[in-house]
């Protein structure tokens, strides 16, 4: 059976952020899922793609874009035929590690005050926005500006608290294998720091991909579905 493919997008953009990669998944006959990730807290988003796993029979490969990288790694280990995970500029955590801690960890991310336009919630909570005259800088340097308004009028935010809320103690990368894509010009997660992930988790495979903004799977879906095709290829091929 070939392998579900689970698209898990991260803050600051939406399911559609995958839309020009799902053809090509379809199309080597995958089942694709592009997951609505909650973007409320991390432990929280991984059980709900937890959940979503749980319904699928058969392998999974699960993809991950940015934050949504921390919410696969704490996906339930349990939860499902669980045969890869694919980080394209993603965070990959270890126990206990949070994503804005990573990002502090190597020069190069341009997220912060200046960038981003918090709103407080009546929960206690604070939604996080990439400020509309930054996005296309910042976020998807890559892809036309007509479309760079679109992304950033459609943008979903995440709550500050996911983004500093501590990994769980069980990295899903520790078990299963995993690819890295990185675009080399991504200005959210540092390069440096991807590549670090990367050797850490002992990545099957990790390519960069040169020019590329943090959107990368907008921007450069083929290069995106790549990795995903050669991880879903090595489960098929077991």
């Amino acid at each position: 059976m070939r392998p579900t493919i689970v698209l898990v997008h991260g803050a600051f953009a939406e399911s559609a952020s995958w839309d020009r990669g799902i053809d090509p998944l379809v199309a080597e006959g995958h089942r694709v899922i592009a997951a609505a990730n909650p973007l409320r807290g991390l432990a929280a988003d991984a059980a709900a793609i937890s959940d979503l796993v749980r319904t699928i029979e058969g392998p999974v490969v699960l993809v991950a874009h940015s934050y949504g990288g921390a919410v696969i790694s704490n996906v339930d280990a349990d939860a499902g035929e669980i045969a890869g995970l694919v980080y394209v500029n993603a965070f990959a955590p270890d126990t206990g590690e949070s994503c804005f801690q990573l990002a502090g960890m190597f020069p190069g991310s341009t997220l912060g005050e200046a960038t981003v336009q918090p709103v407080p919630r009546s929960d206690g909570t604070t939604d996080l926005y990439v400020a509309p005259d930054s996005f296309h800088d910042i976020f998807c340097a890559d892809v036309p500006a007509p479309q760079a308004v679109l992304m950033a009028a459609t943008q979903r935010p995440a709550t500050q608290e996911a983004l500093v809320e501590p990994s769980g103690e069980h990295p899903l990368w520790k078990h299963v294998p995993s690819w890295f894509l990185i675009g080399e010009e991504d200005r959210i997660i540092p390069t440096a720091l991807q590549r670090y992930m990367a050797k850490r988790a002992r990545a099957q495979r990790t390519v960069a991909v040169e020019g590329a903004s943090h959107a990368i799977a907008v921007s450069r879906p083929d290069a995106t579905v790549h990795p995903i095709l050669e991880a879903a290829a090595l489960r098929v091929a077991a």
